[in-house]
């Protein structure tokens, strides 16, 4: 019996319904030490989590995305090594957008924490970022991001503005516009008005 195999390539499914990142979910060996450095460094606050978790954890949220951390013992006899890891900017890590880089860097000294350095410039345009470990040796980079346009590489594409949620199940969200590829000054404009991602100290 002959059978017909139909291929079907990525590209051809319609695309997820995604609305905004919503959180980050990270292993730690000492949650309530890591709830601490993502307070008191990074100004998230501690959050409700469903009660039917049987397991060791906690919530943060701020800036529009969660954090969510999960204990996990294993992690402190993988570290056999007590050295520092090195900073390196090349590394996976979470990137939050600032309104003063100087300004972080000063408030990482205070707290003596190590911190390394990095510009990116193109066409004119410079970028900072400051990178950092947090307690369990994720890569954390605070910087200016925001000076570079977003300018898809793809006409046919569309970005959405930033997705205004909320942990409220009995606040309904904002709606947000489909912008074209073609209207990136209106993007810009609407993301720097709504400063979701930006923070001070």
């Amino acid at each position: 019996m002959n059978m017909e195999i139909e291929e079907v390539t990525i590209s051809s499914y319609q695309k997820l319904p995604l609305l905004s990142l919503n959180h980050v979910s990270l292993l730690v060996k000492d949650v309530w030490n890591s709830v601490q450095f993502y307070e008191a460094v990074l100004g998230f606050c501690l959050v409700k989590r469903p009660s039917s978790f049987n397991f060791h954890g906690a919530w943060l949220y701020n800036y529009g995305i969660g954090i969510h951390l999960l204990e996990n013992k294993v992690m402190e006899d993988l570290d056999v090594n007590n050295e520092p890891r090195p900073i390196n900017p090349k590394d996976n890590h979470i990137s939050f957008q600032c309104t003063d880089v100087e300004l972080v860097k000063r408030k990482l000294k205070e707290m003596g924490m190590r911190y390394v350095t990095a510009v990116v410039e193109d066409e004119g345009i410079k970028v900072d970022q400051v990178f950092f470990h947090d307690p369990d040796g994720y890569m954390i980079e605070i910087c200016n991001c925001e000076n570079l346009p977003m300018l898809p590489i793809s006409s046919n594409c569309q970005l959405k503005s930033q997705f205004i949620g909320t942990y409220n199940k009995n606040i309904m969200p904002l709606a947000v516009p489909n912008y074209s590829c073609g209207f990136m000054e209106t993007l810009m404009m609407e993301k720097l008005s709504m400063d979701m991602l930006n923070f001070s100290f």
